[in-house]
């Protein structure tokens, strides 16, 4: 070989042992709100977030996509989800198939819910379910390792099985798998916890620490929320808490029979999530044990707002009984979403903001502590990756033809700078749709008229602007439209025209009849 080749490669490797990429953890949480993290307003104890949130960075305006498979499409691919080619991912590669081919291990532990299996699109090592959902204490035929079929047990690592914990613990097995530690080669780990995701489950201990905790209904709590998400500055003041939605009763209005029930499900969402912070404080250990937490890009996110569906079966039962089925409903989504309007699937905000939390002390320039009111998306995860560990972004894999990276690096923001953003982010599930223009939001749920919003002043969408700006609407909806048609590739149902009214909507239902008599 030519010598001064040599001394170039030899410099090289100096330059990159000097400047090790990090390596990544990105956590995704199922059907957690907006406020439903200590350092987002809530009374929920996630001191382990908390911590990494106060020594790194928190999002203001995170979104996702307000539900759970086009999340996730999303997240892996750095497109919109029809535009990957939806669960199939047949137009998308993912960001452990980008990595892969760049040095980086490649492991995945928690939900899948798209086709196949994470094996079949770039990682390495995989536990969890394929399914969108499970029984926390008895899983379902879904699980799989490393592509075969893996059988619940009763008990694991010597405790019952518990879907959060058992995530966890793979998760660590594949960080010992994989010798990890100063001189190893990055990781990139993807945890997909489907708490607190229905249905409410949670051991007794757990569940009891909040007994009490929400006696005084959804009405104060979204109050309670809001004072400290204004007071420690994450909410503007000038942003005004929703309203309690029509379909949502008065807390003073409701039973007192009823009163009890409704505080226990909340007890237990919150035990669910409470659960996720412990599990994430053992990571967390285990990295700094190894001497490599000052050099993992942390990132924690959700996957949509808090759910409004009333889906309980088996009310009379416990919660930290395998066979029952609690849900919450709208009444306590609202309060997940605090101080946003509408949830999970809807696109105003309550269903598509999610908490960031960005930790990554070799790497993050922001202040300590601070908060960006920079907007972002889920489909930036994968710009993100590209930038800081010298990836590829792909024309093919296999036999699959990529879209064009939809995402823009969040790499400026964490260094903070002033990011060149989206020009539009676009935003579909079903018959809801939403575009975002700076400041400018239009937003119609479930076909219903198109609303439009000034979000520099009026993030809660309370001050409908559409008949004021017409001109804007007309514009804004045919772009929409254009991306929804040319980009995406939505199909005709999707297509279908917004109405002129708007719809009404309502989520809850009487499940008393289902408490022996």
């Amino acid at each position: 070989m030519n010598p001064f080749k040599i001394i170039l490669l030899l410099l090289g490797a100096v330059f990159t042992a000097q400047a090790k990429r990090p390596n990544i953890v990105l956590i995704m949480a199922d059907d957690l709100g907006f406020s439903d993290l200590g350092c987002y307003g809530s009374e929920i104890s996630t001191p382990n977030l908390d911590q990494l949130a106060k020594n790194g960075l928190r999002f203001s305006q995170f979104y996702n996509t307000a539900k759970c498979h086009s999340s996730r499409v999303s997240l892996l691919t750095g497109l919109y989800c029809d535009q990957a080619g939806s669960g199939s991912l047949s137009r998308g590669a993912t960001i452990a198939e980008v990595l892969k081919p760049a040095g980086y291990s490649t492991w995945m532990s928690g939900k899948w819910h798209l086709s196949k299996q994470p094996t079949d699109f770039g990682f390495q090592r995989y536990w969890g379910h394929l399914s969108g959902a499970c029984n926390f204490f008895t899983g379902d035929n879904s699980f799989r390792l490393n592509g075969s079929e893996w059988k619940v047990p009763k008990n694991l690592n010597g405790k019952p099985f518990y879907t959060t914990h058992a995530i966890t613990d793979f998760a660590l097995d594949f960080v010992e798998e994989g010798n990890v530690g100063e001189a190893s080669d990055p990781f990139f780990l993807y945890i997909a916890y489907n708490a607190p995701h229905y249905p409410l489950h949670a051991p007794e201990s757990a569940v009891k620490k909040y007994d009490g905790v929400y006696d005084g209904g959804w009405d104060q709590l979204r109050k309670t929320r809001y004072a400290k998400q204004v007071s420690s500055g994450l909410v503007p003041q000038k942003y005004k808490l929703s309203p309690r939605a029509d379909h949502v009763p008065a807390w003073a209005s409701i039973k007192e029979s009823e009163k009890q029930w409704e505080a226990d499900r909340m007890e237990v969402f919150a035990a669910m999530i409470d659960l996720v912070d412990q599990n994430i404080g053992r990571l967390i250990k285990n990295l700094k044990k190894r001497k490599v937490f000052d050099n993992t890009l942390f990132l924690f996110c959700a996957d949509n707002g808090g759910c409004p569906f009333e889906r309980t079966q088996g009310r009379n039962l416990k919660p930290w009984d395998p066979n029952s089925y609690w849900t919450y409903d709208a009444s306590w989504a609202q309060a997940s979403n605090t101080p946003f309007r509408l949830y999970k699937q809807n696109q105003h905000e309550g269903g598509i903001s999610s908490p960031l939390i960005v930790h990554w002390p070799k790497g993050l320039k922001a202040k300590p502590g601070s908060i960006t009111r920079q907007p972002g998306h889920l489909i930036d995860f994968m710009a993100t990756f590209l930038e800081i560990s010298g990836a590829k972004y792909p024309q093919k894999v296999g036999d699959r033809m990529i879209d064009p990276l939809e995402g823009k690096s969040l790499l400026p923001i964490f260094q903070g700078q002033q990011r060149n953003g989206h020009e539009n982010l676009y935003f579909h599930f079903g018959t809801d749709r939403a575009l975002r223009q700076g400041k400018w939001k239009l937003v119609s749920a479930k076909g219903g008229k198109w609303e439009l919003y000034n979000l520099e002043k009026d993030r809660t969408e309370l001050n409908d602007l559409s008949e004021k700006q017409s001109a804007r609407v007309e514009k804004m909806s045919k772009m929409w439209f254009d991306i929804a048609k040319n980009k995406e590739r939505v199909g005709k149902k999707g297509l279908v025209p917004v109405k002129d009214s708007i719809k009404s909507l309502s989520f809850r239902k009487d499940t008393s009849g289902q408490l022996e008599k």
